[in-house]
């Protein structure tokens, strides 16, 4: 009896999964990964082109990002949370953020909207948005006039753009979700084309955006966040079509000036992710519960 029940337990720990059996492996899970891509983009930008208004904006985001995390955790769960998730919100709020006039309250209301999303706006346990992009499209849908998102102001520099890409690359191969940046790539290049036929313009012109510091944050961030993706390969390749394909109607609606296609101009990509990846992330979330319920009935 003693010998079948040590064999058991040799074998379940062959079977059951490793942790991290090397300081390397830990250092590059995905979530480290993450703060190092997020903290090498601020460092940069802050470095070549001065993209922070200045470094109380940085504590504002960061702070209110990590204070609205331990205290809904506490109160909601009962328990410290782990701040990773605060970190990289805060500082692609920071980033992402451009009020008018060098107002300070965006950097607090985009950060605390983001973190809470994660509290309130949540399915079978599952928040259903992105917590940066829905905190960044509620403020500038809400307030137009006042607040914008970054674009162009970190520049085209090659350099910076392969750092930035080789690193994001790393992330998304490691989280296993490389395919949905490289889905949603030629996505956007596919409809860059169409458009460029559509308008009669230039595909550079077209297809620059791409390179850009928000879709970088939006390819390697938003899209791929592991917690809001649907559950099956197939379809996760088919929701980052669909985000692409409401981008473009987006950015059609905005060039031929129709009625309300001013509150999704700015930016476009982020308003198809908030409404494509919720309806999505609710479609898989129901369903994946009632196979549940079938195949266990």
């Amino acid at each position: 009896m003693t010998d079948a029940i040590a064999a058991a337990r040799d074998r379940a720990q062959c079977s059951a999964p490793k942790s991290p059996s090397s300081f390397a492996e830990r250092w590059l899970a995905p979530r480290n990964l993450i703060v190092v891509l997020i903290t090498a983009v601020l460092v940069v930008g802050q470095w070549k082109y001065s993209i922070l208004a200045g470094y109380e904006v940085l504590a504002l985001c960061l702070g209110t990002a990590i204070v609205t995390e331990v205290i809904l955790s506490l109160l909601l769960r009962g328990e410290w949370p782990n701040v990773q998730s605060a970190y990289v919100s805060g500082i692609s709020s920071t980033l992402l953020t451009k009020p008018a006039g060098g107002a300070l309250w965006p950097f607090i209301a985009v950060p605390a909207i983001s973190i809470a999303s994660k509290y309130v706006l949540v399915y079978k346990g599952r928040h259903l948005w992105n917590p940066t992009n829905f905190g960044v499209c509620c403020l500038v849908l809400l307030a137009p006039g006042s607040i914008s998102v970054l674009s162009h102001e970190m520049g085209s520099s090659l350099a910076t753009n392969l750092v930035i890409w080789a690193l994001g690359m790393v992330i998304v191969w490691r989280a296993g979700v490389v395919h949905l940046t490289i889905t949603y790539l030629a996505a956007f290049t596919a409809f860059s084309w169409v458009r460029c036929q559509i308008l009669g313009t230039e595909f550079q012109t077209e297809w620059a955006p791409i390179t850009g510091p928000m879709y970088q944050l939006f390819l390697f961030f938003m899209i791929t966040d592991p917690r809001t993706v649907v559950s099956k390969k197939k379809w996760r390749i088919v929701v980052a079509i669909a985000v692409a394909v409401v981008e473009m109607l987006f950015r059609l609606a905005n060039d031929f000036e129709l009625p309300g296609s001013v509150y999704v101009s700015n930016p476009p990509a982020m308003y198809a992710l908030a409404v494509v990846g919720p309806i999505a992330m609710f479609i898989d979330l129901a369903t994946t519960r009632r196979s549940q319920a079938s195949s266990s009935s």
